[in-house]
């Protein structure tokens, strides 16, 4: 994995895309040039009261202009501060950070891209870059169906929506019933009961399947254990059946991690 930056990013633009969901983009030095698709940055508050930075992962990766895109939900006081921020303020980020989705897996293949809630961002950057056939189901909870445009350009997309309003009414699975999809692979970041029902679907249907995990996480870098995983090997670090979402992660094969 390449090497962690902490760097002092420039707010380049802010949006409100849908209720309580914010997409920012953000001038970095290095950071962008070196990540990857189903990494994440921590973001720190400018509010000294709050110590730990908040992990947030990448929706698009702009190599060219050294920009990152991070779309995220408003979910406490930190985020409430993000969502405030203007074009030409200030945040200290770290990153790249966690391991990104192994795309070399999908090569030649039928790829299904799954995003639930706000894990639907880390698809665009994927579907961007992963060469081959992609089909996005996407689960949203009403008709706001953030980042369909993006999605839609270098995907087929398909949404399911919890009351019906758009696509089909239910979750992911049920919209990948009634449009008859399959695939050779799958990778999918949502909640933790979409992917424990993903881990069991790709077992059933023996499909290899890669999973983002959605974390409580502390320092972002492995070091406080506040993100542990069941996992089947032993962890080299503490020596027991765990897994660090930060480091180890957030990407794992969904047959190594207990859900």
């Amino acid at each position: 994995m390449a090497g962690k930056y902490k760097e002092l990013a420039e707010v380049l633009k802010q949006e409100c895309i849908a209720p309580d969901i914010y997409s920012m983009w953000l001038q970095t030095d290095k950071i962008a040039e070196q990540a990857v698709p189903g990494q994440f940055i921590s973001v720190y508050s400018n509010d000294g009261s709050r110590l730990l930075p908040r992990p947030i992962s990448l929706c698009e990766i702009d190599k060219d202009k050294k920009a990152l895109r991070i779309v995220y939900r408003v979910a406490g006081k930190g985020t409430a501060e993000f969502a405030q921020c203007q074009k030409g303020d200030k945040l200290e980020i770290l990153g790249p950070l966690g391991n990104g989705f192994p795309m070399e897996r999908a090569e030649g293949k039928k790829v299904f891209l799954i995003g639930g809630g706000i894990g639907i961002p880390p698809m665009v950057e994927l579907s961007r870059q992963l060469p081959g056939e992609k089909t996005v189901i996407a689960g949203y909870r009403d008709d706001k169906l953030f980042l369909k445009e993006e999605l839609e350009r270098n995907a087929v997309f398909y949404a399911a929506t919890e009351d019906g309003s758009v696509g089909t009414k239910g979750n992911v699975f049920d919209a990948i019933r009634e449009n008859k999809l399959t695939a050779d692979v799958i990778y999918a970041c949502g909640p933790t009961p979409m992917l424990r029902a993903l881990k069991a679907y790709a077992q059933e249907q023996d499909i290899e399947c890669w999973i983002s995990m959605e974390e409580r996480m502390a320092c972002g870098i492995g070091a406080c254990l506040a993100c542990v995983c069941q996992s089947k090997e032993v962890d080299d670090h503490s020596h027991v059946h765990n897994k660090r979402v930060c480091k180890d992660g957030p990407v794992f094969l969904a047959t190594e991690v207990e859900l």
